[in-house]
């Protein structure tokens, strides 16, 4: 289990309690939405993910092996360095290329050998599809390519968790629907993916498990957004498995 929350109670920073008695989990490979209105308390679940704010009330808290409950600050980085986080607004570094933003964070994580850094590089840029790209500052590259990059940041160290925050927010409706293909197909390697979104599409088009925050509370509700129907098709003898969202926050 990668994410174990049992009767969890979520905080913002000055002290007000957003969501109470959380049971969440996520396991291998697994995509994950969290859907919810605006100050239901999404990003501040996902921040307690990250350590970002802390958790002093629940039963069970643990985010790849690490107890949050006694986790020492001196441990923060090592837990952050297995997951990847992805932001709404991207938060590359403007004054440098795209390949120098990545090598930035390989050289942070403890990658010495210029090579390895370079090939590794290169692979992350080729799976996101930017690989004439790296020489680009962020300034000169679309949003949807902004967030490419984004992307490719997140999976530098082959993270078994990526923590993403309103990806698709800022990107008209087909680039939101390449990034998350994107994100599906990097789940497919292994990867957890946790996304918040607002984006209801989006579960119709890529199912997954979907989580919603709600009045303090969070409930699972998947069988309301991925409802499997086997559907006859017309000429063939093919049943067909489809998805239909049935419904809205």
């Amino acid at each position: 289990m990668l994410i174990e929350y049992r009767n969890a109670d979520i905080y913002q920073r000055h002290g007000i309690r957003v969501l109470e008695k959380v049971n969440f989990h996520v396991d291998e490979g697994e995509f994950v939405y969290i859907i919810g209105r605006v100050g239901s308390g999404k990003t501040s679940l996902l921040r307690t993910f990250y350590f970002e704010l802390d958790i002093d009330e629940a039963d069970k808290a643990t985010v790849l092996d690490y107890d949050l409950l006694t986790l020492r600050r001196k441990d923060i980085p090592k837990l952050r360095r297995q997951m990847g986080v992805i932001f709404q607004d991207f938060q590359l570094l403007g004054d440098r290329t795209v390949y120098k933003n990545l090598e930035f964070v390989l050289k942070a994580t403890g990658w010495k050998k210029k090579q390895e850094i370079a090939d590794r590089i290169g692979e992350v840029l080729a799976h996101v599809g930017l690989h004439d790209k790296a020489d680009k500052m962020p300034h000169e590259l679309s949003g949807g390519e902004q967030q490419r990059v984004a992307i490719a940041r997140a999976i530098l160290n082959r993270p078994k968790l990526i923590i993403a925050d309103e990806p698709t927010g800022n990107l008209d409706p087909e680039t939101a629907n390449n990034i998350v293909e994107l994100l599906r197909q990097v789940s497919q390697t292994g990867t957890a993916i946790v996304m918040t979104t607002h984006n209801m599409p989006l579960l119709d088009k890529y199912p997954g498990i979907v989580y919603r925050c709600v009045a303090g509370h969070m409930e699972e509700v998947t069988s309301d957004f991925n409802q499997i129907q086997l559907v006859d098709e017309p000429d063939t003898d093919e049943i067909t498995v489809r998805y239909t969202q049935r419904q809205e926050i």
